[in-house]
């Protein structure tokens, strides 16, 4: 037992001992999976967690190996969502979120996005991992708009290699720098693991009350 491990079962948690490594990559992955590929994702907090992962794979003394591979996955991970949004953009369109009148999943958000994609085309899709409701948009809009396939998949493969491996390694290599205060290690471990849990629980929640206004039940001024 150790690391951040070794913490939770300071704290009661002695599950953390066995199940962490694997519930830390669980999670990590079905996140970036889901922020990739469903609008469920636009309310999850993706460049917060890959951070995260990196100070808990650092607290937990794992080997740049170990890390390199949680790079690897969790971009893959994000390849193969963003082909998933991209098949259901081909299927669907985007009704799903122009029919709503949220302040998250909206037309207007839609037409900004669709903008953006428009305007800078390859290189949106690169940028777009950095920019939270675009990174789960864009693959939809491009398939609504059947963009290219191998287009598609060439920005998106180049936009994931920058955008996973980026956050975890700075979370690993940052932590190697404040490794001599291990307490200030520790708390600022829980602290991004609270908030993590703290913004899911609020983005689900925020999720169903997005999906319950209909556009066409909001009263608009004559």
């Amino acid at each position: 037992m150790s690391g951040a491990y070794a913490m939770g079962a300071g704290f009661g948690m002695d599950w953390l001992a066995t199940v962490g490594p694997v519930l830390l990559w669980v999670v990590v992955l079905s996140f970036v999976f889901i922020e990739c590929a469903l609008i469920l994702g636009l309310f999850l907090p993706g460049d917060s967690l890959l951070f995260i992962a990196g100070l808990i794979l650092a607290q937990d003394n794992a080997s740049d190996i170990e890390v390199w591979a949680m790079a690897v996955a969790g971009l893959l991970a994000a390849i193969v969502g963003n082909r998933v949004g991209y098949y259901v953009g081909d299927r669907t369109g985007t009704r799903f979120i122009s029919g709503r009148d949220g302040k998250v999943l909206n037309q207007r958000n839609l037409d900004r996005a669709h903008e953006f994609l428009q305007r800078w085309g390859f290189l949106a899709i690169v940028a777009a991992r950095w920019i939270p409701y675009v990174r789960t948009v864009a693959p939809m809009l491009a398939g609504a708009a059947r963009m290219e396939m191998r287009r598609f998949m060439a920005s998106t493969t180049v936009g994931a290699i920058i955008w996973v491996p980026t956050l975890v390694l700075i979370g690993f290599y940052g932590a190697g720098l404040i490794s001599h205060m291990p307490w200030l290690t520790e708390g600022l471990i829980w602290i991004s693991v609270l908030f993590c849990i703290a913004s899911t629980v609020y983005g689900v929640v925020r999720y169903r009350k997005e999906t319950r206004k209909p556009a066409a039940d909001v009263e608009h001024p004559a």
